[in-house]
């Protein structure tokens, strides 16, 4: 398979990657990190991880100006595409389509492809993309397993198709695999392993979240209003889960009664509000303790909890160690 992406305009590819299409367990796997500083881009970095079969690029970018994208894909892929707007905005073209939040993913098959992506000025993106061969993607999931049996049957037919027929939002779950993967510090087969079993259990929470999708979309119905308010309910608790309201306010704040709420929030982010700011909380104590070499309790203080012995139960609870272990382990 081959792929490769470019600025219109620019000479130069930013990347072309071929690679074989069978999955070689002896194959070694390969890094990149470039960024480009030229106009009209005001940001523009990426990583890269590949291997037989496999291809994984996490980007950062921004530019000046309306670009596009262009993107061309050769061989038989299924692509898992994540996209975060960092900016907390959703462009407009989304908003009109019903599409809310400031991120998005869906897994694809496609048999060859070119494409181009309108990016919009000042808008600051984040990418994550998985493209792994037919082979590749076999070996990780049975093609018999009933829950992808219908894109399998599509695959089969050599039929462009997504496994969401509209892209969902990205879970925290999701996001803590994504970042797993890009922050990993092994090397050699034991980074392989590593990258490969990550795959897999991102592929695993797209395809659990894609399942549950289609068994509530029988037993709930979110109205599009209704998703813009859970997105501004998502808004405003990154913005105060340090002091979190009661469900009771925060439904009263984004005006959607407290059923349609805590139900449509479960259903759309794959969480519960009060899993929602636990992961926010446990994350910030997280860095707060490894970048920013916080005592315990400054970062009890920090996040909302009372009582030091408060945060050491929740944090041994959500990481399984200790805040006073979390430094051994990275």
């Amino acid at each position: 398979m081959k792929i490769k992406s470019k600025i219109e305009g620019f000479d130069e590819w930013l990347f072309i990657e071929e690679l074989p299409d069978a999955y070689s367990p002896g194959s070694q796997l390969s890094e990149k990190h470039i960024s480009i500083k030229r106009e009209p881009v005001k940001k523009l970095f990426y990583y890269q991880l590949s291997s037989g079969g496999l291809f994984l690029l996490h980007s950062n970018m921004q530019f000046n100006e309306h670009v596009r994208i262009l993107s061309e894909v050769e061989g038989e892929t299924i692509t898992s595409q994540f996209i975060f707007y960092e900016s907390g905005s959703t462009p407009p073209k989304l908003l009109k389509k019903g599409i809310y939040g400031n991120n998005r993913h869906n897994i694809r098959y496609i048999p060859s492809s070119k494409g181009k992506y309108e990016v919009v000025p000042d808008m600051e993106y984040s990418y994550f993309l998985m493209v792994l061969s037919k082979e590749y993607y076999f070996h990780l999931i049975d093609r018999h397993a009933l829950i992808h049996s219908s894109f399998v049957s599509a695959i089969m037919e050599g039929k462009y198709t997504s496994l969401a027929a509209q892209d969902l939002a990205v879970t925290p779950e999701m996001k803590r695999v994504i970042t797993d993967i890009c922050e990993c510090k092994k090397t050699g087969e034991l980074k392989k392993f590593y990258t490969e079993s990550k795959v897999l259990e991102l592929l695993m929470l797209q395809l659990e979240q894609m399942q549950k999708q289609g068994e509530d979309e029988n037993s709930l119905q979110i109205k599009t209003d209704d998703l813009e308010k859970l997105y501004q309910a998502k808004e405003l608790l990154d913005k105060v889960y340090v002091n979190p309201p009661t469900i009771k306010k925060l439904s009263r704040l984004i005006s959607l009664n407290e059923f349609k709420l805590k139900q449509g929030f479960k259903a759309y982010y794959g969480t519960t509000i009060y899993g929602y700011i636990t992961r926010l909380r446990m994350e910030t104590a997280k860095k707060m303790i490894i970048d920013d070499h916080k005592s315990i309790g400054e970062v009890s203080h920090a996040i909302g909890f009372k009582h030091q012995a408060h945060l050491t139960s929740a944090f041994k609870k959500y990481y399984g160690i200790l805040p006073s272990e979390v430094k051994l382990t990275v």
